[in-house]
């Protein structure tokens, strides 16, 4: 089976700082991956280059077989990213954040009700505006709003900020049941005792490049 990430000897470029360098990695599917170092190593900017938002401008690249370096937005219909920040519309209902990220997927109407509840979102939620919640809550609705698009590649940047202990409970059975049903999590975390629970394998990443590659017992 072919990988869902291959990166070899990936560079890319913010401005004239490489924000990857030399970056080697490979995952398979069903791999629950942790990315782990520190501020500035290249952790978001991996994630980044795999969704298509970072241009990979030497090496190779390539996500759930698309080269990125010929194509870079054929992958987004296929993944998920949830980043440090939430990308909420302000002033739609909960429910419609969720249903318009839905309808964008074409996902069942149902997924939208299912979504919610396992995000721990109650239906007294549903009919107020995204503005008016906490940043837990906020950070609920973005993950229901990922969860409706069925990514075969999750991509997370510190997925468990903002939630409290019940919240960061139900994402990692989500991470688990997500690559129980055939997806790809990949994931930045600094909790290392709670990411290091769930993943599979753990990355660490400085200065652009990965300097060691474990999995997790």
């Amino acid at each position: 089976m072919a990988p869902v990430v291959e990166f070899q000897a990936a560079v890319a470029l913010l401005g004239r700082f490489p924000a990857l360098s030399g970056f080697d990695l490979t995952v398979g599917a069903g791999e629950i991956v942790l990315l782990q170092g520190p501020n500035g190593a290249g952790k978001t900017s991996f994630l980044r280059a795999c969704c298509g938002l970072l241009a990979v401008s030497a090496g190779t690249a390539s996500v759930l077989g698309h080269d990125l370096r010929v194509d870079r937005r054929a992958v987004r219909r296929h993944v998920g990213l949830l980043a440090h920040e939430n990308h909420l519309y302000a002033d739609l209902w909960v429910r419609d954040q969720v249903r318009f990220r839905a309808a964008c997927a074409r996902a069942e109407p149902g997924e939208v009700g299912a979504a919610m509840d396992r995000l721990g979102l109650p239906p007294r939620l549903w009919r107020v505006a995204t503005e008016r919640l906490s940043a837990g809550q906020r950070r609920r609705v973005a993950l229901a709003s990922l969860v409706v698009r069925r990514p075969r590649l999750w991509l997370l940047d510190e997925p468990h900020a903002g939630l409290d202990a019940d919240g960061r409970d139900a994402l990692d059975e989500l991470l688990v049941d997500a690559t129980k049903a055939g997806a790809t999590v990949l994931f930045a975390s600094h909790e290392l005792d709670r990411a290091e629970a769930v993943a599979t394998r753990r990355i660490t990443v400085q200065g652009g490049s990965v300097v060691e590659d474990a999995y997790v017992a």
